[in-house]
C-alpha cells in the first residue's frame, strides 16, 4: 500500500504548486503559507480523530518528539523558501531546483538511514542528477532578467526539503502517520505565523483577494492531503524509494503549468525530464 500512497502523494503535491502560483500573485508569500497551514492543521487533524490515534501522543519517546519537532521546523523553513521562490519565479523553475532535493535526500537516507547502497542505486542517483541538471541549465540560461533571487529561495528550500524527509523517517517510527503529521503541522503553523507577525504582514489578510484566498485554502487542501499519503507511505516504504516517487509530482505540475500557465519545456528540458522518470523507475527495482 505504501506504493499507492507514495503516487497519491506526487499527484496531490503537483496539483499544490499550481493551485499556490495562483494564490500568491498578490499576496505576501509568508502569509499565505500561514493561511495554509491552518488548513493542513483542520484537514489531519480530522484524519488524526477519524483514526482514533489522539490518544497516543501521551506514550510518545522524547525522541520521537524530538525528530517531528525538526522535521516540521525543516519542513516550514523549506516552504517559506519554497512559495517566496515560486512567487518570483516561474513554476517550472522553482519545482525543478526544488526536486533536485531527491538526491540529497536518496544520498541521506541510504548513508544515514543505511538503507544499503546498490549499484543501480547508484545509477539511478546519476541519473537523476543529469536529469535535474539538464532542467535547471535549461531554465537558468533562458532567464531574461538578471534578477534571479528566486533560485537562492529554491535551492534553500530543496535543503531544507531533504532534511525533512530524513528526520521525518526517524520520528514517525513507531507513530501512527496522521498523528505524527498532524505534531509537524502545528509546528510548522507556529513557525509561518511568528515569521507572519515578525515581517508584519497580518494586517494584510483582510485585504486578500477572494480568488487568490480560494486557491490558497485549497492548495492547503491539496497539501494536506499530499503530507498524509506521502508520511503512511514513509512509514510504511523506503525514504529512498519513497521520496523520489513522491517527487514525481513535477509531471503533475509541468502538465498544469503548462496547460494553466503557458509553460513550455524546451527539448533539453523533457530530455532531462525523462532521465529523471527513469532514474525514479530505476529505484523500484
Amino acid at each position: 500500500m505504501w506504493f499507492t500512497y507514495a503516487i497519491l502523494s506526487a499527484l496531490f503535491a503537483g496539483l499544490t504548486s499550481i493551485l499556490a502560483k495562483g494564490g500568491i500573485k498578490n499576496t505576501d508569500s509568508n502569509l499565505a503559507t500561514a493561511i495554509r497551514t491552518i488548513v493542513v492543521l483542520l484537514f489531519s487533524s480530522l484524519m488524526v480523530f477519524i483514526v482514533g490515534s489522539f490518544n497516543q501522543i501521551t506514550t510518545l519517546s522524547f525522541k520521537t518528539w524530538l525528530f517531528l519537532i525538526l522535521s516540521g521546523l525543516a519542513t516550514g523553513a523549506s516552504w517559506l523558501c519554497y512559495f517566496k521562490a515560486l512567487q518570483q519565479g516561474d513554476v517550472n523553475k522553482v519545482v525543478v531546483v526544488d526536486k533536485s532535493s531527491t538526491v540529497l535526500t536518496i544520498l541521506l537516507s541510504l548513508i544515514l538511514l543505511q538503507e544499503g547502497i546498490t549499484w543501480i542505486k547508484l545509477l539511478a542517483i546519476v541519473i537523476y542528477a543529469i536529469g535535474t541538471f539538464l532542467m535547471i541549465t535549461k531554465k537558468l540560461t533562458d532567464e531574461k532578467t538578471t534578477n534571479r533571487s528566486w533560485l537562492i529561495y529554491a535551492v534553500l528550500s530543496a535543503v531544507f526539503a531533504s532534511l525533512t524527509a530524513i528526520l521525518a523517517k526517524v520520528g514517525i517510527e513507531g507513530v501512527e502517520s496522521n498523528l505524527g503529521t498532524t505534531i509537524r503541522t502545528v509546528v510548522v503553523l507556529i513557525m509561518a505565523w511568528v515569521v507572519v507577525f515578525v515581517t508584519h504582514k497580518e494586517t494584510q489578510v483582510k485585504n486578500i483577494d477572494k480568488k487568490e484566498l480560494a486557491f490558497i485554502l485549497l492548495s492547503g487542501l491539496a497539501t494536506g492531503a499530499s503530507w498524509l499519503c506521502y508520511y503512511k507511505a514513509l512509514q510504511g516504504g523506503k525514504a529512498s524509494v519513497v521520496v523520489p516517487l513522491d517527487k514525481l509530482s513535477l509531471l503533475v505540475t509541468v502538465l498544469f503549468s503548462y496547460l494553466i500557465f503557458k509553460e513550455k519545456l524546451s527539448k533539453k528540458a523533457l530530455l532531462g525530464l525523462s532521465l529523471i522518470v527513469s532514474a525514479t523507475l530505476l529505484l523500484l527495482l
